[in-house]
């Protein structure tokens, strides 16, 4: 089942991508940051949005009502959502979920544009289909049970290294996006980037290999790391072949 990607949505991601990050000068960030709420920039902003909307949406020959309504509903909203974020500290999660938020309303004008029914029964189809939930569940368990499932294994040799220098849960998180390109590689059938990985990984452990007092954490390190790339290659493989089988 293939779900619709019209050139409409399209438009209207690119709409929020320029107002967001290319008509949006320093200037006015810096506003919105000082006086929140009370900052002229922030009215602008939303103002520029919605006029980019009402232009796509008369561009892709919208009916004029509804072309209003949608441009007023996602301007008012992005305005919204801008002033909670206002009020936010500058992390990457408030980021991402700012940007979540503002495509999240893209994503319901469009569903209201088009036809909202069929649209959401091709939307249910699609991810009740086997191989988006079989894809969904392998990339899920590379993840966090897999990386369990990989300190657990490693654990007999945790204790024997010194990782006070490491940054807290870093490794997990390198494991996991590793894991992630390693499984995206093999979907789309190229394993040769695998290998510049896991070279580059063993590059930059190669100054620390030559100290025999960062020897463990080091055999430690690609240990890990081949564990991790072999379990996920074989999963990515595995999927491969059940992906072909339905």
């Amino acid at each position: 089942m293939t779900l619709p990607f019209p050139s409409l949505l399209l438009a209207l991601l690119l709409a929020h991508l320029v107002g967001d990050f290319l008509l949006q000068c320093k200037a006015w960030v810096q506003s919105k940051q000082r006086y929140r709420y009370r900052s002229a920039a922030l009215y602008l902003h939303a103002a520029v949005h919605t006029a980019l909307v009402l232009a796509v949406l008369l561009i892709t020959r919208q009916p004029l009502h509804s072309a209003i309504l949608a441009a007023l509903f996602i301007g008012g909203t992005h305005l919204l959502i801008d002033i909670f974020k206002c009020y936010a500290p500058e992390k990457a999660r408030y980021f991402l979920l700012d940007q979540a938020l503002h495509l999240t309303v893209l994503f319901a004008a469009w569903a209201w544009l088009v036809e909202p029914w069929s649209l959401l029964a091709a939307t249910r189809d699609w991810l009740l289909d086997p191989q988006v939930l079989l894809v969904a569940l392998v990339y899920l368990v590379i993840t966090r049970p897999l990386s369990i499932l990989i300190a657990l294994v490693m654990h007999r040799w945790s204790e024997q290294i010194d990782n006070s220098g490491t940054l807290a849960d870093a490794g997990a998180r390198i494991g996991i996006l590793e894991r992630f390109l390693v499984l995206t590689f093999v979907l789309a059938g190229d394993l040769m980037p695998i290998g510049f990985l896991l070279a580059a990984k063993s590059v930059l452990r190669f100054g620390d290999l030559r100290e025999d007092r960062d020897r463990k954490l080091t055999e430690y390190v690609l240990l890990g790391t081949m564990l991790s790339f072999a379990l996920t290659l074989m999963l990515g493989l595995a999927l491969r072949q059940s992906l072909q089988a339905l």
